[in-house]
């Protein structure tokens, strides 16, 4: 399992969770704040091959649609590499920029990375 990231760091990147990487955010992601984010997904995408990115957005505290760009992007970039980009969360806010963006349907949310690297979406309620 990942450490806990150190609450100093805004950002984590890239880090290794079986063969996946890990990014993990946290705070407020707006466009004066989504530069990390955005360099973060770039780092856990360099080399060749196959990428399995998880983007951890449990600690963030308020999303907007500045978020979406870089997601698309590396979900189309890992698409491409035969890969994936799935998103753990639990914010209706998240959600809700998601669903703004017409991206809800392929950024489910999961509950925690091990849901993610296993594929299993959390469920509503």
């Amino acid at each position: 399992m990942c450490a806990h990231p150190d609450p100093r760091e805004p950002f984590r990147t890239p880090e290794l969770f079986d063969e996946c990487r890990m990014v993990q955010a946290r705070g407020e992601l707006d466009p004066t704040t989504v530069a990390p984010l955005v360099q973060s997904l770039e780092d856990a995408r360099t080399g060749r091959g196959r990428v399995f990115l998880i983007v951890d957005f449990r600690e963030v505290t308020f999303a907007d649609g500045s978020i979406l760009g870089p997601l698309c992007e590396a979900w189309e970039d890992c698409r491409a590499r035969q890969g994936w980009v799935r998103v753990v969360h639990s914010s209706l806010g998240i959600d809700l920029v998601l669903l703004g963006g017409g991206m809800l349907g392929r950024f489910p949310a999961y509950a925690t990375a091990q849901d993610a690297w296993r594929g299993t979406p959390a469920t509503a309620g």
